[in-house]
């Protein structure tokens, strides 16, 4: 008998600590890989020079532990949350992260101001934009 975990997802933004060299984000996102994986995590990281924005998807202690992991991770500040909450399907379930940048360099500024449903639909929004 399988055992169903509910699916939950957090969307957030933060930026790059000042002191961080911008080659720390291939790392970043090459270890996330990795880890998601083990985790049953699911997302995708999107990077435009300065933010972060990034969609987790996946049991819902698995991702609260990890939303808190990157809080505390030093390469990180202003880690904002968006949104979270109960998910009904996963949008990535084809990679434990995608990685992408992007080319408006003001996108992630603009969801930077949002929060809940707005922040997941503009978020949606460039996500169609990018090429993964």
């Amino acid at each position: 008998m399988e055992i169903r975990t509910a699916l939950y997802e957090v969307l957030y933004v933060s930026t790059i600590a000042p002191d961080q060299p911008l080659s720390v984000v291939a790392g970043i996102a090459g270890r996330a890989r990795t880890a998601n994986a083990a985790l049953d995590i699911t997302g995708l990281l999107i990077f435009d020079g300065q933010r972060f924005c990034q969609q987790l998807e996946g049991p819902q202690k698995a991702v609260l532990k990890l939303i808190e992991r990157i809080r505390n991770d030093p390469r990180h500040v202003n880690v904002e949350v968006l949104h979270h909450g109960p998910l009904a399907g996963r949008r990535f379930q084809s990679f434990s992260l995608a990685f992408s940048t992007v080319e408006d360099a003001d996108a992630l500024a603009r969801l930077e101001q949002l929060d809940g449903a707005t922040a997941l639909a503009a978020f949606e929004a460039v996500r169609e934009e990018l090429v993964l």
